[in-house]
């Protein structure tokens, strides 16, 4: 046998045995859980790049355990030499699980003729930078960005009513330029999904608005220029 050949069935081999050495680890794991912790419904068990130390996803939150379940961490796994988050991908994930369940007729959308990217923002229709980011709406459009909304109304019942008048209005795209730009809309009630944004915010950890999701699942806390965005988003 050729020394090129023996190299890449050595290579196999040993890829082989290590997948199949993780996934009897996280077997272990996830059989161990259903003992100690009966209750909990895991999403996901997946190696990290410790040994021993499993990344488990239970419903929106992200832990790290040991293969027999006795210890766990919670909190950011961070890889120091590389300055990455290794903990981002599964947080990641969860929010686009998240924001897809919630989906699409649940959300108020503005939407260019041609979409090359999207973005997902959790507003408040009264915070200024909120009303910052939307003004640029235009631009984004421009520039073939969708921009969906999420309403996570903070000031209380007023700001509730609005955001339902805002939903339940003819025209909602109307109704909320409108609104964002400090002007009054008539009051109206119907069948609403805001209880449902709410409860995403909640679910992607969300405390202030704005915040921006990208297509990712990389969350932006604050304000982001319209140009610095859309050059981060097509890096």
């Amino acid at each position: 046998m050729k020394l090129t050949s023996l190299f890449l069935v050595t290579i196999s081999l040993l890829t082989s045995f290590i997948v199949h050495a993780e996934t009897a680890d996280t077997e272990k794991l996830k059989q161990a859980l259903a003992k100690s912790m009966p209750n909990v419904q895991t999403t996901k068990i997946s190696a990290t790049p410790i040994e021993g130390l499993y990344e488990v996803i239970v419903g929106s939150q992200v832990v790290y355990m040991s293969v027999d379940a006795r210890y766990m961490i919670e909190g950011d796994l961070f890889d120091l030499k590389t300055k990455k988050n290794i903990s981002e991908n599964a947080k990641s994930s969860i929010r686009l699980a998240a924001i897809n369940k919630l989906g699409e007729d649940n959300m108020l959308i503005y939407r260019p003729e041609k979409v090359e990217n999207v973005i997902t923002v959790i507003t408040d229709i009264d915070c200024p930078y909120c009303r910052r980011l939307h003004s640029e709406v235009p631009d984004y459009l421009k520039n073939n960005v969708e921009v969906r909304y999420i309403f996570m109304p903070l000031k209380g019942m007023s700001d509730m009513r609005k955001t339902i008048s805002v939903w339940c209005s003819e025209d909602k795209q109307l109704a909320l330029d409108i609104a964002k730009a400090g002007g009054e809309i008539e009051d109206k009630i119907c069948d609403n999904p805001i209880k449902e944004h709410l409860q995403l915010a909640r679910t992607l950890g969300v405390r202030g608005t704005p915040a921006i999701v990208l297509e990712d699942g990389q969350l932006l806390p604050g304000y982001v220029p319209v140009d610095k965005l859309i050059a981060e988003i097509r890096k």
